[in-house]
């Protein structure tokens, strides 16, 4: 059932809107991967799997007309589906690293496994891309409504066309693709 007020097009996203997540990301991926017990690494995670409704619902409240596009980011993680949204919109992602909540466990293990957490599934996390000017408000929202650690992690740009780029903790850029 669609959400009233809000229309999702990646033909809506336009240069200047900010890109939100709704929480951390890799949660679920890492927990699935550990719980299956053939890696001998421990780590105190649980899935994030919860309903993402009232989230949503909380957005639509605060910013249903300037809301975008959305997207679960489940397979492939949060590279794929902006990746997807850059491909089909041609426009370009620029996402800033240490905007992007990961829990340390998290960040850890994909360290030591040589795994990209943008890559990793979520199951209880959105992304959402909302105009600027209704951004803040936006992600306020969220954070009344259980989205204690959503986050403005980037934007849309005209450039790199059809591409997500990632600035670094480290001041350097790198492109991020889909999972393959």
């Amino acid at each position: 059932t669609p959400i009233p007020g809000i229309e999702v097009d990646c033909a809506a996203v336009r240069p200047g809107d900010q890109v939100i997540l709704s929480g951390p990301i890799g949660d679920h991926g890492i927990t699935i991967l550990l719980a299956r017990g053939e890696l001998d690494l421990k780590a105190d995670l649980r899935s994030d799997t919860r309903p993402v409704l009232p989230l949503v619902q909380a957005l639509a409240r605060e910013a249903a007309s300037s809301v975008r596009w959305m997207r679960d980011p489940t397979r492939g993680g949060v590279a794929t589906s902006l990746n997807e949204l850059a491909r089909d919109s041609g426009l370009g992602i620029v996402v800033h690293e240490d905007q992007i909540p990961v829990r340390d466990a998290v960040r850890g293990a994909c360290e030591l496994l040589g795994l990209d957490p943008l890559h990793i599934a979520n199951e209880g996390q959105f992304l959402a891309v909302v105009a600027a000017e209704a951004a803040e408000r936006a992600l306020q929202a969220l954070r009344e409504a259980g989205g204690d650690d959503a986050s403005i992690i980037g934007e849309i740009c005209d450039q790199p066309s059809g591409a997500v780029l990632v600035t670094t903790r480290y001041g350097g850029t790198r492109i991020v693709d889909m999972l393959v």
